[in-house]
């Protein structure tokens, strides 16, 4: 018998000693964090949070709030010394009559409780050449909606980090680079050691001798002033580096000393480490997971109840909250696809029904069924590759109903760039140059052979051979794909690489492989919205990368995508690029689900509002975010008299309601514990009244937009109409992206 858990505790507070302030002049939430931080270190006994424009104020069972005058006079304190950050301006205070907190205040109260009580020790897993893999516990503020009344609760998860075993300062002090801080230190990702929040070093801002008074003087945390003054008596000369922590743009000085560093994929080389030991490292073990966070509940509890809050022992769970729960009424592997000649299979029939029907719809450049693929071979090194293998992605592209015709000047079947005895400015003016000379004829598509080297070439400079060459195919409408040398080495991988390549090939060029035969119910067309961003490496803040748009068809079908680099300052999609993204003639008078990566930001909702009026259309507004989601687990008894239990993965669509309008749902499938556990989405609709979006509908396209993805058998977890928008922005920022801003070919696959 199976039962599902999610990682979502409830809390309850009996007797609530809440009381509430607002501040005029009216604060936003930066300072309002701010202030709130400050308030609660500056009465211990208190937890302090600012939410909806209020300051909500929780003390313990047995301790009095302080008077009035004694908060009048904390104000007073903490404006001075925060003159620098809100500026040269005096607030008051309004004390709320009667507050009110609601469960979201109350579940955000619990997690400052946490925080400040530093409620959760980390455990050393894995250590090797001073780097560390770490067990933590990461928490935050959930609620949940049962028979229309909302309760607060506390999401605990188990987090896997990676770090070095020392201080920032021990990393620098001891690397045969420091003599350049900035290229050293610039990127990394640290953790305040006062407070263990993750932050990124943006900027180097002098030395500690030079701005000892001053960084003391702002320093809030005992921890920071401390090392900073010891690190100005011992080395004067040492940098100080400035960070941001989360998005946040303003910057924070530290000394090294305060700081611990952690290891990114990305940063994994300046400790001298190899990545994937740490992944290996980071693997948990249902069991080990479980009793970790037996461990950390039992902690939780501890710290709560000093403030009268109860954690519920047991979690979310299908037996006491069977409502919440849910699992799909239809087999996702059963769901038909439509295919050419109106052939029709199951999705776990894919490759069947390519080869019956070929692909469901040509792009025009090939609906005559005579014209081949001019396809080009470019091999950049020195490694063998076998004519077989060239030989059998042409035989596959055949047997899909779409044949090739290579396309070589004067060097047989494979143009190859040696790069033996070369510099690496003349590998890549040689590479360059061979990409130069195979678009002399026309070319459709360039299968690109690398070295096993170049896979992780842009992590440091952005110099690989994969960026140089796409960038200057698809800038000429040419796609393009690669395969690296360890790929296609042994022969037995080959089958596979057919399977997961060639259906791609055919997206890149404009075809649509295959769609669902049934259409959805819950709208006529499916649109992704995002702005992704790249961090700024010597500067604070960020840049907008790019924001992207996809329109898909009722039946999945993808119609086409624009990009846009002219976004407003931040993460907000501003209207003018809204209206370029929302064409009236192709969404007139229709129902339109409107995904949107992460949280809608600043006026968009309103302005897809004022869209939706003005093209007479009906949107629904989804928000899908993929971070911060507590897992979930299946839980199964062997006998129905059996009282003995194992933890296992949950099934791909189990969805857990949080109320009418969000859910978690788990679009991944796990086929053994030593994949982990999947990552569910988020997914929140927008209410709008009169509008009634039912989940059921919701969470079935979600599922069945997975299965559309044309670049691989393996379904992706998000559903396709955000699919890749991260790899659309980083590509386009790199340089890899088609001259026009708009098309019909999926040249992200």
């Amino acid at each position: 018998m199976s039962h599902f858990l999610a990682e979502i505790f409830p809390i309850e507070i009996a007797e609530p000693t809440v009381n509430s302030f607002r501040l005029t002049p009216e604060v936003d939430r930066e300072i309002g964090n701010r202030l709130s931080w400050r308030f609660s270190n500056y009465f211990p006994d208190l937890v302090v949070i600012w939410e909806n424009k209020f300051f909500w104020v929780l003390g313990k069972p047995d301790t009095a709030i302080p008077e009035r005058s004694q908060w009048k006079a904390a104000l007073v304190d903490l404006q001075t010394e925060l003159k620098s950050e809100i500026g040269d301006r005096d607030y008051s205070m309004q004390w709320a009559q009667n507050p009110q907190p609601n469960a979201e205040i109350f579940a955000q109260l619990a997690v400052r409780i946490l925080k400040n009580d530093k409620a959760f020790a980390s455990s050393v897993v894995w250590s090797q050449d001073r780097s560390e893999v770490k067990r933590n516990a990461d928490f935050w503020a959930e609620t949940f909606t049962k028979k229309q009344t909302a309760y607060p609760a506390l999401a605990l998860t188990l987090r896997s980090s990676f770090e070095f075993a020392g201080t920032l300062e021990n990393f620098y002090e001891n690397h045969p680079f420091r003599q350049d801080p900035e290229k050293l230190l610039v990127g990394l990702k640290v953790k305040d050691i006062e407070r263990n929040s993750l932050a990124t070093i943006v900027a180097i801002a002098g030395n500690i001798g030079d701005r000892q008074d001053e960084l003391v003087a702002k320093a809030t945390g005992s921890i920071s002033k401390q090392k900073l003054i010891e690190t100005a008596e011992t080395s004067p000369n040492q940098p100080v580096v400035s960070v941001c922590f989360g998005k946040d743009t303003k910057k924070f000085d530290y000394a090294m000393a305060a700081l611990k560093p952690s290891i990114t994929q990305g940063t994994a080389d300046r400790f001298e480490i190899d990545y994937g030991k740490l992944l290996k490292a980071a693997k948990m073990r249902y069991q080990e997971r479980k009793e970790g966070l037996e461990s950390c509940k039992q902690d939780a509890i501890a710290a709560l109840n000093l403030y009268g809050i109860e954690l519920r022992k047991t979690c979310l769970n299908s037996s006491t909250d069977s409502e919440m729960f849910s699992t799909p009424t239809f087999n996702l592997e059963d769901t038909p696809l439509l295919f050419g000649n109106n052939k029709v299979f199951p999705r776990s029939k894919t490759l069947t029904g390519l080869s019956e029907g070929g692909v469901y719809r040509r792009h025009k450049k090939y609906e005559n069924p005579q014209t081949k693929i001019r396809l080009s071979v470019l091999k950049v090194g020195d490694f063998k590759v076998k004519q077989e293998f060239i030989d059998g992605i042409c035989q596959r592209l055949k047997k899909y109903h779409l044949e090739t015709l290579p396309c070589h000047r004067d060097r047989g079947n494979i143009e190859i760039v040696s790069l033996e005895g070369l510099t690496a400015a003349e590998s890549r003016a040689r590479v360059e140059q061979a990409v130069e000379d195979l678009m002399m004829v026309p070319i459709d598509i360039v299968l690109t052979l690398l070295p096993q080297s170049d896979r992780h070439a842009d992590e440091n400079d952005g110099g690989s051979f994969y960026t140089l060459i796409s960038s200057r195919l698809l800038r000429r409408e040419i796609a393009s794909q690669a395969i690296y040398e360890r790929t296609f080495q042994e022969k037995r991988n080959w089958n596979n690489i057919f399977n997961q390549v060639i259906p791609g090939i055919l997206a890149k060029l404009g075809n649509l492989p295959f769609v669902l035969k049934d259409p959805l119910e819950i709208a006529d067309r499916f649109i992704g919205l995002d702005v992704s961003r790249q961090s700024k490496r010597k500067r604070s803040g960020s840049r907008n990368a790019c924001a992207s748009v996809r329109l898909y068809g009722k039946q999945g079908e993808f119609n086409s995508y624009r990009l846009e680099d002219a976004v407003s300052e931040g993460e907000e999609i501003d209207c003018r690029t809204l209206e370029q993204f929302l064409p009236g003639a192709e969404l007139r008078g229709k129902t339109v689900l409107i995904y949107r990566d992460g949280r809608f930001c600043g006026d968009e909702v309103k302005n897809l509002r004022d869209r939706e009026r003005a093209i007479r259309a009906e949107f629904i507004l989804v928000e899908c975010a993929k971070s911060q989601i507590p897992r979930m687990y299946e839980l199964q008894t062997a006998t129905a008299g059996d009282r003995r239990v194992s933890l296992d993965a949950p099934p791909k669509g189990l969805a857990l309601r949080l109320s009418p309008y969000e859910v978690i749902l788990v679009t991944t499938e796990v086929k053994s514990e030593e994949m982990g556990l999947p990552y569910p989405l988020r997914l929140r609709v927008i209410p709008k009244e009169g509008q009634q979006v039912s989940l059921d509908s919701l969470i079935e396209a979600t599922l069945k937009l997975t299965l559309l993805h044309h670049g691989a058998l393996k379904e992706p977890r998000l559903p396709i109409p955000l699919y890749g928008s991260d790899r659309i922005a980083r590509r386009r920022l790199q340089g890899i992206s088609p001259g026009s801003l708009d098309g019909d070919r999926q040249f992200w696959l």
